[in-house]
C-alpha cells in the first residue's frame, strides 16, 4: 500500500511532470514553488537529478527501490512507494524532529521520475534482497559507530 504526499506536493509534481511531457522542461515558477516549499533540499535534489544520482533497482518480481549517490559520496537505499530513505537527514528532520516533508534524495527520485531520467538497473529476486539485507546491515552497524559500504554490480 503506497503512503500519500501531501495535496500541495502530488499537485506540484503533476503540474511539473505535465510540462514536461508538453515542452521537455520544468518552468521557472514551478521551480520556484519547488524552492518554496522544500527550501534548500529543492536545489540540493536538482543538482542529483542533474548529476544523475538516482537508479531505480527492480527484480522480476516487480519489487523495486531506489539507490541515490548522495553528495557525500554514500549511497542511500530509498522506497518510494511509503516514502524512506536511509540517509541520516530523513530520520533526524522527516521522522523525528517532523520539519521536512522529505530529505533531498526522495525528492530527487520524485524529481527524477518527472522528468524521465533515472538509470535503471535490473537484477535478480536474490540480489534485491542481498542489497536490501545489507542495507539492514549498514544501518545497525551504523548505529554502534561502525560503516559498512557496498557496491550494486549488474550481473
Amino acid at each position: 500500500m503506497a503512503v500519500a504526499l501531501p495535496e500541495v506536493v502530488e499537485e506540484l509534481l503533476s503540474e511539473m511532470a505535465a510540462a514536461v511531457r508538453d515542452s521537455a522542461r520544468i518552468p521557472d515558477e514551478l521551480l520556484l514553488s519547488l524552492k518554496f516549499v522544500f527550501g534548500s533540499s529543492a536545489i540540493q535534489a536538482l543538482d542529483l537529478v542533474d548529476r544523475q544520482s538516482i537508479t531505480l533497482i527492480s527484480s522480476p518480481s516487480g519489487r523495486r527501490v531506489y539507490q541515490v549517490l548522495g553528495s557525500s559520496g554514500k549511497t542511500y537505499t530509498c522506497l518510494a512507494s511509503c516514502h524512506y530513505c536511509s540517509c541520516p537527514a530523513f530520520a533526524f528532520s522527516v521522522l523525528r524532529k517532523n520539519d521536512s516533508l522529505l530529505c533531498k534524495h526522495l525528492l530527487a527520485i520524485y524529481i527524477s521520475q518527472v522528468m524521465r531520467n533515472c538509470q535503471q538497473l535490473s537484477v535478480s529476486d536474490k540480489q534485491l534482497t542481498d542489497i536490501l539485507l545489507m542495507e539492514e546491515t549498514r544501518s545497525i552497524k551504523g548505529a554502534n559507530g561502525t560503516s559498512l559500504s557496498f557496491n550494486i554490480e549488474a550481473h
